[in-house]
């Protein structure tokens, strides 16, 4: 699924692609990718004659501000924009299609048809489970060590897992969460009450550091994302531990082990990532341990 760089460079390249034009029609050919309103054809009547003003993004979902609504639309799995003129010939699970005044067509096009599409009033995106209770920007200002620390403190569960808890930071997933474990030197076994300020400043910092590199490449094309222009990512090829199973680490020459955490694929490396242990001596007295 795609994460926040691979949404913000989507954002980006539908910013410069389609802000300005005006939608003269719209066609949906698989209705139930339109959750809001719950009739495709209302969908389609209240966008026809609006202006598409400027492409957002929250976390992973795209924010169309289109004249007095906002289209909120989730890629899931493998869904992808691109813009053409209307008289180039429509590929295949192509099941929506946004016609502009001026002959172009922005298509979305979801071979596993898991995509979604929400028509809301503008600023009113209360309805959308997903963006409810969505944690910060991690590439804003107001995403700091101590925010992150503070949301951390009362969480008992398994720092990889709370990662990929969007109220706890938005746009993280599995291949970035691994990356930015590793780089932070954290187990993604560890709690994450258990983590020390220093520990949360550094996972802070790996956060920025991942996601904005991520973002100056375009992205990971580890399967078949492509941004609005039709092109790939290259931050794949700057991965350090995710998808590198029995490898050598970067730094330490240690192979790259894969566990399960929360369900998911997790890769790691067990020297510069190990594990801590809480252990108590003769005196009752508590301590944290590594390794």
């Amino acid at each position: 699924m795609p994460e926040l760089p691979e949404v913000e460079t989507v954002r980006r390249s539908l910013q410069a692609l389609v802000a300005g034009k005006t939608i003269r029609d719209v066609t949906v050919t698989l209705p139930r990718l339109i959750r809001t309103p719950d009739d495709a054809e209302q969908f389609c009547f209240q966008l026809r004659g609006q202006t598409v003003e400027r492409v957002g993004r929250r976390g992973k979902f795209l924010l169309f501000e289109v004249g007095p609504f906002t289209m909120v639309s989730h890629l899931r799995m493998e869904g992808r924009y691109g813009l053409y003129p209307a008289t180039d010939p429509v590929e295949n699970h192509t099941h929506v299609i946004f016609h502009f005044m001026d002959g172009t067509e922005l298509r979305y096009k979801d071979v596993r048809q898991f995509g979604t599409f929400d028509l809301l009033p503008k600023g009113d995106l209360s309805a959308i489970p997903g963006l409810r209770k969505i944690g910060p920007e991690p590439l804003e200002a107001g995403f700091t060590p101590k925010v992150l620390h503070d949301s951390l403190k009362n969480r008992s569960g398994k720092i990889k897992a709370l990662l990929l808890d969007q109220n706890l930071v938005a746009g993280i997933g599995n291949i970035y969460a691994d990356e930015v474990l590793f780089q932070a030197g954290i187990h993604p076994e560890c709690a994450g009450h258990k983590l020390t300020r220093e520990q949360c400043e550094r996972l802070h910092r790996a956060i920025v550091d991942v996601l904005s590199a991520s973002v100056e490449l375009g992205g990971s094309s580890v399967k078949s994302y492509v941004n609005g222009y039709g092109k790939t990512g290259g931050f794949q090829y700057r991965l350090q531990v995710y998808g590198k199973e029995k490898s050598p680490c970067p730094k330490c020459g240690s192979l790259i082990e894969k566990i399960r955490v929360g369900g998911r694929g997790t890769h790691y490396c067990p020297v510069c990532q190990p594990k801590q242990r809480t252990t108590v001596c003769r005196r009752g007295c508590v301590a944290t341990v590594t390794g």
